[in-house]
């Protein structure tokens, strides 16, 4: 089994004939969250899979795919203003910038520095970049730090649980 570095992928927009694809990395991702002690975190039947066909529809889906074109990460990308992201406690936002939102990042085991080719990428398309990860997800926080997010607060996502909330730029 081949392992990638995530900068030897190119990313595209998803397609709907990744969808399978697409749930067998957000599978992984479950997993993987279930055994690092993260257990409630995408624990909804089917999510974040079952968003897959509405983000992609809206083109907000992608993936980092191989020389074969198989996807092996997968994340959303929404610029504009976040419903979610409009009451931060515990701290503020650096600026109100026009901004994009990272979420639903995952990957699949075959695939790793993914955070670091993400990143980038949406920088390419607007100069602030935000995102917010469970408490329980102390890889993800991890990650955002060392791609240079600064901590930011907490917000609450649609279904009234907490996210701590991270922006770049």
């Amino acid at each position: 089994m081949k392992i990638y570095d995530a900068s030897e992928l190119t990313i595209r927009p998803a397609r709907v004939e990744d969808i399978s694809a697409i749930r067998a990395i957000f599978g992984t991702a479950v997993r993987y969250m279930r055994s690092e002690g993260n257990l409630t975190q995408w624990a909804g039947e089917g999510f974040p899979g079952d968003r897959a066909a509405a983000d992609i529809e809206k083109g907000q889906l992608f993936v980092g795919t191989d020389e074969e074109d198989a996807p092996h990460f997968v994340f959303a990308f929404i610029i504009g203003d976040d419903p979610t992201y409009q009451v931060i406690e515990d701290g503020k936002w650096p600026s109100d910038a026009p901004y994009g939102t990272i979420h639903r990042a995952a990957h699949d085991a075959r695939v790793h520095g993914v955070m670091r080719a993400i990143v980038p990428w949406c920088l390419t398309r607007i100069a602030t970049v935000r995102c917010d990860t469970h408490a329980d997800n102390k890889t993800m926080q991890k990650k955002l730090l060392e791609c240079g997010f600064r901590y930011c607060g907490i917000i609450y996502v649609s279904d009234g649980s907490p996210r701590k909330a991270y922006q770049l730029g």
